[in-house]
């Protein structure tokens, strides 16, 4: 039987890299997918795409740090599927490299209100449904980035270090209702918003070198972020509650170190 047979869920983020890859493995495994982007380019297909795997997928776009839509998309998993199981708070912003004593307060509080208030948005809008239904899970995009520094920009980094905290103070806030709150932190995955990194290092032949400081020595993909966030919100990870999971390729679990080659 597929892993999410009858669940019903939203991700956001879900036009492309992760959350795309996660938006067509939970439609294979049997759920109904609300798939939501602000970026109207590339979600329809994204859902149209999804739906061929043997699930069921619609697109609403909208943007995930207002609160307003967020509200709507919950609202919309209820009124079409009749509650919400499943939520894959995903959407997010790097808002690039600029350097720390060159930012302003506007880049700032964008950032982090797609990447930090995003996610509480739908834990505080999906929770509540959950709770009616006897549980749930929530899982949220964090980032290496919010464990150690050097992995992203000061803001990006901030609000992904928020949302491990986020997800720790929700699954205790939520003690007793069956909802689980977690987050994943990838390391360096191809995706649109790290595509600028992979251009630049294809452009100069050093493409090996991606993702060389970490065990694995390779990059990731979205689709092994995707297989973590299945695992999450399926019934196998039903005592897995508050937790940050790093799916790194090792980088995490050390200093950065030149080492050698067998």
């Amino acid at each position: 039987m597929p892993r999410l047979a009858g669940k019903r869920a939203i991700v956001t983020g879900a036009a492309s890299g992760i959350g795309r890859a996660a938006l067509g493995l939970f439609a294979r495994e049997g759920a109904r997918v609300l798939a939501v982007d602000r970026a109207v380019a590339g979600l329809d297909a994204a859902a149209a795409e999804a739906s061929l795997a043997g699930g069921a997928a619609l697109a609403v776009a909208a943007d995930a740090g207002d609160e307003s839509a967020v509200a709507g998309a919950v609202g919309r998993c209820v009124a079409e599927w009749g509650g919400v199981d499943v939520v894959f708070a995903n959407a997010g912003v790097s808002g690039g490299r600029v350097p720390l004593l060159e930012q302003t307060v506007e880049q700032w509080q964008e950032i982090l209100r797609v990447n930090l208030i995003g996610p509480w948005l739908l834990i505080k809008h999906a929770a509540p449904v959950m709770i009616r239904q006897g549980g749930g899970s929530i899982i949220c995009t964090a980032s290496v980035a919010g464990l150690r520094a050097n992995a992203g920009g000061t803001p990006y980094s901030a609000s992904k270090a928020g949302v491990i905290s986020l997800v720790q103070t929700a699954a205790n806030a939520l003690l007793g209702t069956g909802v689980r709150v977690n987050a994943i932190c990838p390391g360096l995955i191809e995706t649109g918003m790290t595509r600028p990194i992979f251009e630049f290092a294809r452009a100069r032949g050093t493409e090996g070198k991606i993702g060389q400081l970490n065990p694995l020595q390779r990059h990731g993909l979205p689709a092994e972020i995707a297989a973590a966030a299945l695992f999450l919100v399926s019934d196998e990870a039903s005592y897995v509650n508050g937790q940050a999971i790093a799916v790194d390729g090792g980088l995490s679990s050390t200093h950065p170190f030149t080492g050698s080659r067998r």
